[in-house]
This record gives structure tokens, C-alpha cells and sequence, in this order.
């Protein structure tokens, strides 16, 4: 369980926001041990790869999105399983718009610390204390009606899917082991590492 490793990007909006450092503070003060880190520019490739969507996928999200159209009155005037696509497209669009920090977290429970510290999906509905929930300010409505994607700063991976997340943005070779100090402290159980 300590050797769990779990995958962030920091999207286009932190940079430009300079929220970077603000985000790797609040992971680092978990405990969690960073292994690996580069600052890129992801490719479409890597994106459509990384998002791992179906048709089953597509046909859902344009159903919800169909909804909504009609919903608010306006016409749907293209075929539903687009509308799910664009969601892809949206987030392809926004990604490869700046350049993105990449890092995997490596610890006890690493995705479920993550995913916890990082909120929900969407900022508006976010805790207060996670860091969508404080740092940005962006919702579904306005993305929607802006036809693009949600601006919430990070993406973290669900437990399931980081190690094949980790694939596509990182080698075997950016993957580091090394020892660190929080770690005598988190996992030792009788802190003999402390004994003078």
C-alpha cells in the first residue's frame, strides 16, 4: 500500500494562474512522496489516449447534454454521441493549449489522498478546503455555455486507472525510488529509525 503511485496534471489554467507551487505544497504536505515530475506539452495523441473514452461514453454524456439543450430551449442540431465527443475535444483543446506539469505521488493510499485534497470535478460544487474548491471559481453551467472545457486546474487519477495513466505521460526511466525522510516517520512502526 505505501508503494501506491497515482498520477496529477496540472492543467493549462494553473500555470497561467500561477497556482503551480500552491498545489504541489498542498500535496507534499500529506506526506506523499513525489517520484517523478516534468513540465510538457501534451500532444493530442497523448490526450485521446489518456481520456480512454468509448461510444457506450459518448452516448451518455451527449444524452445528458441533449437534455440540456432542450432543456434551455434550443435546437439539437447534430447527432448525440457528438455532443459527447466534444466533451473530449473541449479538454483536448484546453490541454494541449499551454503547456502542463505532470507528476506521480507515490504513498499510502495515494489516489484516495489525492482525489480527496484535489475535491470534485466541478469547483462550484467543491469543499471548501480542497483545492478546486478554493482556487478556482469555474462551473459546468458556464462551461457548457461557453461550449468548453471546465477549468478546474488539476486532473488526479482514480486508483484503477493510474497505472495506465502513468504509462502514457511518464517511462519506466522518469520513475524515481529513492528513500525519503517522511517516510521513516509515516510507515516505521516503531520508529526505530528514531533511536538514538
Amino acid at each position: 500500500m505505501i508503494k501506491e503511485r497515482t498520477l496529477v496534471l496540472l492543467k493549462p489554467d494553473t500555470l497561467q494562474r500561477s497556482q503551480v507551487g500552491e498545489i504541489i505544497r498542498r500535496i507534499e504536505s500529506t506526506g506523499l512522496k513525489l517520484v517523478a515530475i516534468k513540465m510538457l506539452r501534451a500532444t493530442e495523441k497523448q490526450l485521446v489516449e489518456h481520456y480512454h473514452k468509448d461510444d457506450e461514453w459518448y452516448m451518455k454524456k451527449g444524452v445528458q447534454r441533449t437534455d440540456q439543450i432542450e432543456k434551455d430551449g434550443k435546437p439539437v442540431d447534430k447527432d448525440v454521441i457528438e455532443y459527447g465527443k466534444d466533451i473530449i475535444r473541449g479538454n483536448v483543446k484546453f490541454m494541449t493549449a499551454s503547456p502542463l506539469v505532470a507528476m506521480v505521488w507515490q504513498g499510502n493510499k495515494a489516489a484516495g489522498i489525492v482525489k480527496k485534497l484535489v475535491g470534485g470535478t466541478e469547483p462550484l460544487t467543491s469543499d471548501v478546503g480542497t483545492i478546486r474548491g478554493d482556487l478556482t471559481l469555474d462551473s459546468f453551467e458556464l462551461s457548457d455555455s461557453e461550449a468548453r472545457a471546465i477549468r478546474n486546474l488539476i486532473h488526479c487519477s482514480d486508483k484503477e486507472e493510474a497505472i495506465r495513466e502513468i504509462k502514457i505521460w511518464f517511462t519506466p526511466e522518469e520513475l524515481y525510488d529513492y528513500r525519503h525522510i517522511a517516510e521513516e516517520i509515516l510507515y516505521d512502526i516503531d520508529l526505530d529509525g528514531l533511536r538514538e
